[in-house]
């Protein structure tokens, strides 16, 4: 037998490498067991399937050994074996037993349901702890699964033990360069593993259940935790690739628009009757601005006495509906015009740039473009998600983020511009300040210019700086009334500036304040406000038709009589019809279409169900699924994640 010579301050560490890997092949045995009538059984297929799962285990001890093995190098030999590396080994070797124990007797059950290793639904669940411990509870007998654990935690303990493993790792003398030998071997394997092996490589076999056999669960979570992203085409129902588009053509095609590619694809020519216009167009993105903060719908708190008139002076759309519940779900929405995709949002993926954006319209116009945020835009990717779609960025850069070249111009708001900050940016009153700056400037080049601009004053933790309204206590409520103060003084300031008179602002919140039921999809909490000021030549005006935020920018086209070539998921509001009337709404894991007051929702399991909403009280009513509004559910999210899988809103395919 092949007697592998280990520094004896190494023992412990090999006891857990064998533990691990006998828990790991009794899991897959029984998973194995479980798949046996969907799965190849022959001697060859069987131990390929546990040949390939034996190496991302090794991947996933990677991961579990590389800080701890550092730890045994680095250690001086003074501390080996006293009180303080005793109770760090202890409690660490405890601490992880108890961990991977868990998440082996976890994967049984989830296996289960999904007939998959863990992946982004196991991430996700991350998210929803009350649900998921709810869920344990009334499934499970949990004094029963934590005796099993700490008896098996035991167990491995007393292994170690006979083993000599704790005397030999507590009583080391080996040298420097012996013991730096495993450990590096352990990190190179970590970095093998880390930056060039996939989870996806060890799908080689003929069916899905082979394929997953042959992944590590643990492994399987740490690459679905990097990729956080689900496929639609896996996990949700789906239809054939051409009637699948064929409904998708159908939904997005308006009368003003010419169909330019057969089959896959959605990409169309929109014309606009009359004279272009060409204001400048200023977007201003309220933080969590919830329609029900507003006068106008029922709030008689007068928290937003500056959004409620300008509201009365706009082009004021009163049935818009956010798509998701966090910011890069709106910033998502609105500048790719592209209903929700499961998972992770297109803005914080890969291969997001060069993507046809509202960004390139303004650009095939003639416009600048610009993005503006109070705080460090590197966070949730924004930075290189603007940036490389076309946009200079204004933000507030953290001095110890790395600088990195970016293909536009970034631009600091500098310490001396900011009179009031907290942990996730500069006040909306410091942006807007930035902003009049950077129009002023605009404004001498004589080119006509678009700015995005991202508020974020109405955030946890709700500070603001004092004495701008009558109150100082941290609430969400004041944090409103500060946001629309903000916005009152920028107004106040803009309208005497000479670029005023020709500039529209888009004003729109970017998500609700509370985004209640993370597993179950609420309307009333998806309703924002959304209006169009200053549109020269429009006499202000309520629209009520149904609407997403992935049409407000269509339908500022429209207004400005623009043609243009696009593949926009967004239509015109202000020509929908009765039957195009729709609001795209999704959290996460759940993806849906709200039709009138049937909502069709999309879910994992390629389950769906179907709901009649009651506005009212705010309650959905389980009711029979219409076929043909699954179809069209699945038209328009199947399409828009295939598009961007396979890169068809690539700037390429819509060039003039």
């Amino acid at each position: 037998m092949l007697k592998i010579n280990l520094p004896k301050r190494f023992h412990l560490l090999k006891t857990f490498t064998i533990t691990f890997l006998l828990f790991s092949f009794i899991v897959r045995g029984i998973l194995y067991f479980l798949s046996i009538n969907y799965i190849d059984i022959s001697l060859l297929n069987t131990v390929k399937v546990f040949a390939i799962g034996l190496l991302f285990d090794i991947g996933a001890l990677s991961y579990l050994l590389g800080i701890y093995a550092c730890y045994l190098v680095l250690l001086p030999k003074k501390f080996v074996g006293s009180k303080f590396d005793r109770i760090i080994t202890k409690c660490s070797y405890f601490f992880f037993l108890f961990v991977i124990i868990f998440s082996f007797l976890a994967e049984i059950p989830f296996w289960n349901e999904y007939q998959r290793r863990f992946n982004f639904i196991a991430v996700d669940y991350l998210l929803y702890t009350y649900e998921v411990i709810e869920n344990i509870h009334q499934s499970f007998p949990i004094p029963l699964l934590l005796m099993i654990i700490v008896l098996l935690v035991f167990v491995s303990i007393l292994f170690a033990k006979k083993k000599g493993a704790y005397t030999n790792t507590f009583t080391n003398r080996d040298g420097f360069l012996f013991k730096s030998i495993p450990a590096s071997i352990i990190i190179f394997i970590l970095s093998i593993f880390h930056l060039h092996v996939f989870n996806i490589q060890a799908e080689i076999f003929t069916t899905v259940s082979e394929n997953e056999l042959a992944k590590s669960g643990l492994y399987s979570f740490f690459a679905a935790y990097k990729s956080n992203e689900l496929n639609f085409n896996e996990f949700y129902k789906t239809m054939p690739e051409n009637e699948n588009f064929r409904i998708a053509r159908q939904g997005v095609k308006a009368k003003n628009d010419h169909l330019l590619k057969d089959s896959i694809s959605i990409l169309r020519y929109t014309t606009n009757k009359g004279k272009e216009k060409k204001p400048n167009i200023i977007f201003i993105g309220l933080e969590s601005m919830s329609a029900s903060f507003l006068k106008r719908y029922g709030n008689t708190q007068k928290l937003t006495p500056t959004i409620d008139s300008l509201h009365k002076k706009s082009i004021a759309f009163t049935n818009m509906y956010a798509t998701g519940t966090r910011t890069i779900r709106g910033l998502e929405a609105i500048s790719l015009a592209i209903p929700p995709t499961p998972g992770r949002s297109i803005i914080k993926r890969k291969n997001n740039e060069n993507l046809f954006t509202i960004g390139e319209i303004f650009n095939r116009k003639g416009y600048s473009r610009t993005f503006i945020y109070g705080g460090d835009a590197d966070f949730d990717n924004m930075l290189n998600y603007f940036s490389s779609n076309g946009f200079n960025i204004v933000d507030r850069k953290k001095w110890h983020r790395v600088n990195r070249p970016l293909p536009t111009e970034r631009i600091t708001i500098e310490n001396a511009e900011v009179t009031f900050e907290n942990a996730w940016a500069a006040c909306d009153g410091d942006v807007f300040k930035k902003l009049i700056k950077i129009a002023d400037k605009q404004h001498e080049s004589k080119q006509p210019f678009f700015n995005f601009v991202m508020t974020s004053s109405n955030h946890h933790p709700y500070s603001f700086p004092e004495g701008i309204i009558d109150a100082n206590e941290k609430t969400r409520n004041n944090a409103v009334k500060y946001s629309d103060k903000a916005l009152h003084t920028f107004f106040k300031e803009a309208t005497g500036k000479p670029w005023f008179k020709n500039t529209v602002f888009v004003i729109m919140a970017d998500h609700c304040s509370y985004s209640a039921g993370r597993t179950e999809i609420n309307i009333k909490n998806h309703h924002i406000p959304c209006f169009i000021y200053n549109m020269n030549g429009k006499t202000p005006l309520e629209i009520e038709k149904l609407s997403s935020q992935i049409d407000i920018f269509p339908t500022l086209f429209g207004y400005l009589n623009w043609s243009y070539k696009t593949n926009f998921f967004g239509k015109d509001i202000s020509k929908m019809e009765f039957l195009d009337e729709r609001a795209f709404i999704g959290n996460h894991r759940k993806v849906g279409l709200l039709k009138g007051r049937t909502l069709t929702v999309l879910e994992t399991q390629k389950k769906h169900t179907s709901y009649l909403w009651n506005k009212k009280e705010n309650l959905l009513i389980p009711s029979k699924t219409d076929p043909k509004l699954l179809q069209e559910t699945i038209g328009y999210y199947q399409s828009a994640f295939e598009l961007f899988k396979n890169g068809e809103i690539k700037l390429k395919t819509t060039k003039k």
